[in-house]
Order: structure tokens, then C-alpha cells, then sequence
């Protein structure tokens, strides 16, 4: 039986607006396997990327238990919790997040660059994915010289060079038309025949019907795990 990446446990979020208590996450339990592809699907507000932002790291849970690749995530402090964000998850967002002053050789080796990995070894770490992306002709050129898809591209390259136990993908498709759009769900399929753990947050009903699990929230609760 494949191992746990993501073992999450009766998660609640609460939020205080003023006098007001905003339950963001009400007992989802969600558990995700090394080489599953899923996605996290469902109305604005039903609590998909406050979901995403505790799986990534970027938030901790009220309460409730979240285990990732086996480390749990509510004993580590600020700086722990900063390596396992850096080490063990690729991110990509819908708005890329490139650098416009670099090319996509230096956006894409920024992660190992912070890891103080040496030139050479990051640019042919650097290549090896950009290939994978199909981006080999691209290579000198900035972020403002590339269309949307070729952006996103970039940042899938980008979240790949740690080599990540969980790609986290938050609406990637978002802002492409969609033509692009299939371009980078193809992009995503052949990571995941790569072996890769993949979970996607998303509106786009193509990106779930693409993956092994949909899984719906609604008001903070898993409604649909199929």
C-alpha cells in the first residue's frame, strides 16, 4: 500500500470577524497518497484554499492533526515549518509569480540558488526540467517575452527542481485560455506518469475530471471524496 503524503484529520479553521466566528474548515479529513493526482473542487467559500494554505504549510489548523511525508506540522516552530514548506512542497500559483528582471533559467533555479547548490550544478538541474516543461528553445528569455501558458510553464519547472515529495498547484489553469489550459493539464498528466503526487485546487471541472480523486468541499466540509 502506497505511503501517506498528506494525512490530514478532522482540520477546523476558525476565523473571528469582529464578533462574528467564520468556520473556513469544519472536520475535513483528507489523506493523500505518494503518486495520486487529486483535486480540490467547490464554490468560493467552501473552504478549498484555506484547505490548500494548511496542506502547503502556509497556515496551521485551529485543531485537528496534519501529518505531512510523515513530519507533524503542528510540533514544528516558524523555521522548521519554513524548511519542510521549502523542501517537500513544489508550488504553483495561478498567477505565476516570476521574477520579469530574470530569465527562465534564473527564475527556475531560484529555489536551489537559496540552497546554495552551485551554478553549475543548478543549471543542469535547472535544464533537465525546463525540457520537461518543452521550454529548451525558451531558455534566455524573460517572463515578459512568454505567453500566459509559457509563464506557467516556467513555474511548474520551478516547483519541480527541489524535487518535492507533493506538487501543490492552486488554479493553474486559472488564467489561460484554453488552449493553454490543455497544454498544461498535458504537462500535469505526464508528471503524474512520472510517479508524481499531485493535488490541484481549482473551478475547472477539465482539471477534475483529469485526476484519480475529486474531491468537493462545501461550508467547510468534504461533501464528495470519489
Amino acid at each position: 500500500m502506497a505511503r501517506a503524503i498528506v494525512d490530514a484529520r478532522n482540520i477546523r479553521k476558525t476565523f473571528h470577524m469582529g464578533d462574528t466566528e467564520v468556520h473556513a474548515l469544519d472536520g475535513v479529513t483528507v489523506k493523500i497518497c505518494e503518486g495520486e493526482i487529486v483535486s480540490f473542487m467547490g464554490p468560493s467559500g467552501s473552504g478549498k484554499s484555506t484547505l490548500m494554505y494548511i496542506i502547503g504549510c502556509l497556515d496551521k489548523p485551529s485543531s485537528g492533526s496534519y501529518i505531512l511525508n510523515g513530519h507533524d506540522v503542528e510540533k514544528l516552530d516558524d523555521d522548521e515549518l519554513s524548511h519542510i514548506r521549502n523542501s517537500s512542497i513544489g508550488f504553483v500559483f495561478q498567477a505565476y509569480h516570476l521574477i520579469p528582471q530574470l530569465n527562465i533559467i534564473e527564475n527556475v533555479e531560484l529555489p536551489l540558488f537559496y540552497r546554495g547548490m552551485p551554478q553549475k550544478e543548478r543549471h543542469e538541474k535547472c535544464r533537465e526540467y525546463i525540457n520537461i516543461v518543452g521550454l529548451s528553445d525558451r531558455i534566455g528569455h524573460r517572463p515578459t517575452e512568454l505567453s500566459g501558458g509559457q509563464m506557467q510553464r516556467v513555474a511548474i519547472a520551478r516547483a519541480l527542481v527541489n524535487e518535492p515529495v507533493l506538487i501543490l498547484a492552486d488554479e493553474p489553469t486559472g488564467n489561460l485560455d484554453s488552449h493553454s489550459g490543455e497544454e498544461i493539464l498535458k504537462i500535469f498528466h505526464k508528471l503524474h506518469d512520472m510517479g508524481k503526487t499531485i493535488a490541484m485546487v481549482t473551478h475547472d471541472e477539465r482539471i477534475g475530471d483529469m485526476t484519480q480523486r475529486r474531491i468537493r468541499l462545501r461550508d467547510g466540509k468534504v461533501v464528495e471524496d470519489n
